[in-house]
C-alpha cells in the first residue's frame, strides 16, 4: 500500500569535483518509495574552479532555494562529501532568516571536518585526475580554495566549527527549530585492488597503511557533528584555570554509522537496501521518536559484525600567543604516569598534518583504542619564534610556583577528574586551543647615551 504521508522536498548536494548525476542511483530508490521526482532537487555546483570558495556556493544554494521552494517550507537534505560543507556554511549564514527549514539532514561519507587527501589535490596529480577537463580559462584547474577548505586542520573548517558547532545557537540537535541529522559512512577503501591501494598510499604518502580508519576519501572521526572544544591556556596563572573543555554540542542527533562492504564511492552510486531502508526511516524520524534506539537499529542493521578493533579520533590542534597571533613551530605531546614517571603517547604523534596555509594549525588522527581510559595526562608543548628576541612561554603548572613563566608542561589529569571529563571520545573531532605567553627579550631593545660622536 502507497505510503500518504506528506513528504518535504529533498535537496541533493555532491562533492567535490562531481556532478549531480552521482545522485541517480539515490533517485531511483526514492521513485521506488513513492516520492514524486518534481519535489527532488538536485543541486549541480561548480568546484573546480580556482576563484570559487565554500561560502560562494552556499549563498548559491540560497538562491536556488529561493527560486524552487519558495518562502516558509520544510525541506530534507542528502549531502555527499564536500556538500556537507555546503550545507553548514549555509545553515550558518542564512538559516536565522528563517524562509525555510531544514528538518532532516543526511550526510553521506560527509567531508565535516576535511579530507586526509585533499592537499594532494592541489598538485599537477590533482589537477590531471580531477581537474576541469572543458576547454575555457578554467581548464584543468583543480578547485584551490574548496580544497584548501577540505584540507585536513583548515582555517576554514576551524572558523565554520566555532560558527555552527561551538556557539550559543544550537544548529543540530532534537528540537523542532533544528534538523535532525543521521550519519553514515563506508568501512571499506576506495580500491579494492592492493595495488591501487599502495598507489594511492605513494601519492598521500601514505604507503603500507594508505587511509586507516576512513573509507578512502573521508575519515570516519572526522564525519561527526558532535564536537567540543579544550582550551590550554599557559597565560593563566592558577593551575585549574589552564584547562576548560566546553560541553559537547548538538548532543542530540545520532552518532555517525559506519556501513559495511562501503565505501567513498559506493555509498552514492550502489548502496545496499539495508543503506536505503536505513536513510528512508531516518527521514522519517519525528521529535516523538528515541534517537539512540534508531541508532542501535541502524547499527545491527549496517555493521553487525563490525571488525574493525581500532577507535579513530580527530584532534585539530591551533596554537597561538596572548595577542592571538598564531604560532606556526611548535611540537606538543602527551604523557602517561607510569611508576611515577612520565612517558610519551607515541600513538598521539604518529599521523599529524600541518596546514598549508597556516601551521599553527594542525590534524592529529589517533588511534584511542590504548589510550582512552588512561586516567593520568599530561600535555607538552615546546614552541619556537625562530627569532632570538622573541620566545614563547607560560605560567608553572604548579600553584607553589605560578610566578614562574618557563615551565610549558601541565598534568590534566586532575582536572579531567574533577570535571568527570574524558579526554578520548572515539569516532569524533575535538578542538584544542593552545595559548602561549609571548615574551620579548632584552636584547630587542636598547638604550643608547647620547654623544656629538655619529651613531
Amino acid at each position: 500500500m502507497p505510503d500518504a504521508t506528506p513528504k518535504n522536498p529533498v535537496v541533493m548536494l555532491h562533492g567535490y569535483s562531481d556532478t549531480g548525476n552521482s545522485f541517480q542511483a539515490w533517485i531511483k530508490k526514492f521513485e521506488e518509495n513513492n516520492y514524486d521526482v518534481k519535489i527532488i532537487h538536485i543541486c549541480k555546483y561548480v568546484s573546480l574552479s580556482n576563484e570559487i570558495n565554500i561560502e560562494d556556493i552556499a549563498e548559491g544554494l540560497d538562491q536556488a532555494l529561493a527560486e524552487k521552494l519558495g518562502n516558509n517550507r520544510t525541506f530534507d537534505a542528502i549531502v555527499h562529501s564536500t556538500g556537507m560543507l555546503v550545507i553548514r556554511a549555509w545553515l550558518a549564514k542564512y538559516s536565522s532568516q528563517g524562509y525555510y527549514r531544514l528538518q532532516h539532514l543526511i550526510g553521506l561519507a560527509p567531508a565535516t571536518f576535511g579530507s586526509p587527501i585533499a592537499h594532494k589535490g592541489r598538485s599537477f596529480l590533482g589537477a590531471l585526475f580531477k581537474g576541469n577537463r572543458e576547454w575555457g580559462p578554467d581548464f584543468l584547474e583543480a578547485g584551490t580554495r574548496i580544497l584548501d577548505a577540505l584540507e585536513l586542520g583548515s582555517k576554514f573548517s576551524w572558523d565554520l566549527a566555532h560558527k555552527d558547532l561551538l556557539g550559543e545557537t544550537t544548529f543540530y540537535g532534537s528540537g523542532s527549530d533544528t534538523p535532525f541529522v543521521f550519519t553514515f559512512c563506508g568501512t571499506q577503501q576506495f580500491f579494492q585492488s592492493p595495488l591501487l591501494n599502495n598507489f594511492v598510499g605513494r601519492i598521500t604518502n601514505r604507503v603500507g597503511v594508505p587511509l586507516d580508519g576512513t573509507d578512502g576519501v573521508v575519515r570516519w572521526a572526522g564525519c561527526e557533528l558532535r564536537t567540543r572544544k579544550i582550551t590550554i591556556d599557559f597565560t593563566k596563572q592558577q593551575p585549574e584555570d589552564k584547562l576548560s573543555i566546553s560541553p559537547w554540542k548538538n548532543s542530540g542527533i545520532a552518532h555517525a554509522v559506519r556501513v559495511k562492504d562501503h565505501n567513498h564511492g559506493k555509498i552514492m552510486g550502489d548502496p545496499s537496501l539495508d543503506l536505503v531502508e536505513s536513510v528512508f526511516q531516518a527521514l522519517k524520524f519525528t521529535s516523538e521518536q528515541d534517537i539512540n534506539l534508531w541508532h542501535q537499529t541502524a547499527l545491527k542493521r549496517l555493521s553487525p559484525n563490525d571488525s574493525e578493533n581500532a577507535e579513530w579520533q580527530q584532534f585539530i590542534i591551533r596554537a597561538i600567543d596572548d595577542n592571538d597571533e598564531p604560532i606556526p613551530d611548535y611540537y606538543i605531546e602527551l604523557a602517561t604516569s607510569q611508576n611515577n614517571q612520565w612517558k610519551r603517547i607515541e600513538d598521539f604523534g604518529v599521523d599529524v598534518h600541518v596546514y598549508a596555509q597556516d601551521k599553527s594549525l594542525r590534524c592529529f588522527h589517533v588511534d584511542i583504542t590504548k589510550t582512552k581510559n588512561l586516567q593520568d595526562l599530561q600535555i607538552r608543548i615546546v614552541a619556537s619564534s625562530n627569532s632570538e628576541y622573541v620566545r614563547y612561554a607560560g605560567y608553572a603548572s604548579s600553584a607553589e610556583n605560578s610566578d614562574s613563566i618557563t615551565d610549558l608542561e601541565l598534568d590534566i589529569s586532575h582536572i579531567l577528574q574533577q570535571k568527570d571529563i574524558r579526554f578520548f571520545y572515539p569516532f569524533t573531532t575535538t578542538l584544542v586551543e593552545i595559548r602561549l605567553k609571548r615574551q620579548t627579550r632584552k636584547q630587542l631593545l636598547q638604550f643608547m647615551a647620547f654623544t656629538k660622536s655619529k651613531f
